[in-house]
């Protein structure tokens, strides 16, 4: 039986979903590509918070002077700073303000406060069509992953990985953001490098792990969340896309176990080209000794004999790309850059 016959038997391609909230789920496996609307300095931003509490107040402060410093007016989600658990809120509130800035006409863009942990819980409770309707740039990263994944697999939206609210707005990130939503440039991504007093350069280094290039869909984002992800609905289509992927504080043994998930479920099979980012804070523990990810990382991508490279400025860094995924790239793994080939917002 294969996928979709067995979802079909599930009720979830007929519109009758096992799953309390919205019968949604889209009937097509690989949705067409569609392209937000374009923003403008004044419009109207909503701040959400779809996943983890903030639990110092100030942030939601910072969040909101940075989006306005941005060139924006903000909005700010009923339910942002509730508090159930770990969790902003209930699940369906914080599915709730994502579905009002959705369908808010006067909201121009979303934008996600903090990652965390909780967004897979929302996201039987997400109306799809209603944001194929009302396509609208959204941003967040870390725990944000299950939202882009699963918005692109059911409407086949654009949606941005990149700072949260309360992230790092350094100039760096300020002006890769101008860049891509003010500008509309067709980015080139390439780590940018500072050389201090040592004789090398050895902050924001990559390492190719296969030489070449590769053009196709750029989707992915943390790798936790992504093969949490695995076997569901919310899943992305990998056929033929360049997989990037990012994580923070996983032993290396998880993170083998994570891209052995990627291998043994087919999305290592179907990719064109490879991405990692930053793995930060994953070191090899004690006891017996450990493969380290870079070792992880060539069992697992050497064979596939495509295009690939590690150290991208992908994931819990300061400085970050913002990366639209679902868009249409070329990466050279040699020059470590991604490149967008395609505009990412509506003319």
């Amino acid at each position: 039986m294969n996928k979709r016959t067995f979802l079909k038997s599930l009720g979830v391609l007929a519109g009758a979903s096992p799953f309390f909230g919205f019968n949604s789920i889209s009937s097509e496996s690989n949705p067409s590509t569609l392209l937000p609307k374009s923003l403008q300095k004044g419009d109207v931003v909503g701040l959400i918070s779809p996943s983890a509490a903030t639990a110092d107040r100030m942030q939601f402060t910072f969040a909101k002077e940075a989006l306005e410093a941005l060139g924006f007016q903000v909005k700010l989600g009923e339910n942002l700073k509730n508090r159930r658990g770990h969790l902003a809120g209930t699940d369906q509130e914080r599915a709730s303000d994502l579905n009002q800035m959705f369908a808010d006409p006067t909201v121009k863009a979303i934008i996600c406060i903090r990652g965390g942990s909780g967004a897979a819980r929302i996201l039987p409770l997400i109306d799809y069509k209603l944001i194929k309707n009302n396509p609208k740039p959204l941003m967040g990263y870390s725990d944000i992953t299950a939202l882009h994944c699963a918005i692109h697999s059911q409407t086949g939206l654009i949606s941005f990985h990149g700072p949260n609210g309360t992230g790092s707005w350094n100039s760096f990130n300020v002006q890769a953001f101008n860049q891509l939503f003010f500008e509309k440039k067709l980015v080139q991504y390439k780590n940018e490098q500072v050389k201090g007093d040592d004789l090398v350069i050895k902050n924001n280094r990559i390492q190719v792990l296969k030489a070449g290039t590769a053009d196709g869909k750029i989707l992915g984002g943390n790798l936790t969340v992504l093969t949490a992800l695995s076997g569901t609905p919310y899943y992305p289509d990998f056929k033929d896309a360049i997989l990037y992927t990012e994580d923070i504080g996983e032993d290396p043994y998880k993170v083998d176990r994570m891209m052995s998930t990627l291998k043994l479920n087919g999305t290592l099979d179907q990719i064109k080209g490879f991405i990692f980012g930053q793995c930060s804070d994953c070191e090899p523990g004690g006891g017996y000794g450990s493969l380290s990810v870079d070792q992880v990382l060539d069992d697992y991508i050497l064979p596939l004999n495509i295009p690939a490279y590690s150290g991208a400025m992908i994931g819990h860094i300061s400085k970050q790309f913002i990366i639209p995924n679902g868009a249409e790239v070329r990466m050279d793994s040699t020059k470590g850059s991604i490149e967008l080939l395609k505009p990412v917002f509506q003319s």
